[in-house]
């Protein structure tokens, strides 16, 4: 996992209710990814999140087969 940011960087998150990204929190909570240090990282913030989650489904199936 990547650092996140030191308070005074600029912070950046994705929205997912508007799919954009933003820089500081600009929305509600529920809506956003993040902090990212970058508008690129904040950008495929959606990516890394079904990444993780595809490969916790991943691990549950092997686990739960066994």
């Amino acid at each position: 996992m990547k650092p996140l940011p030191v308070s005074g960087e600029k912070q950046f998150w994705f929205n997912t209710k508007t799919m954009q990204v933003e820089e500081g929190p600009q929305s509600l909570a529920i809506y956003r990814i993040g902090p990212f240090l970058s508008k690129e990282e904040a950008a495929a913030g959606l990516d890394v999140i079904l990444e993780r989650a595809e490969k916790i489904r991943a691990e549950d199936e092997e686990n739960w087969s066994n």
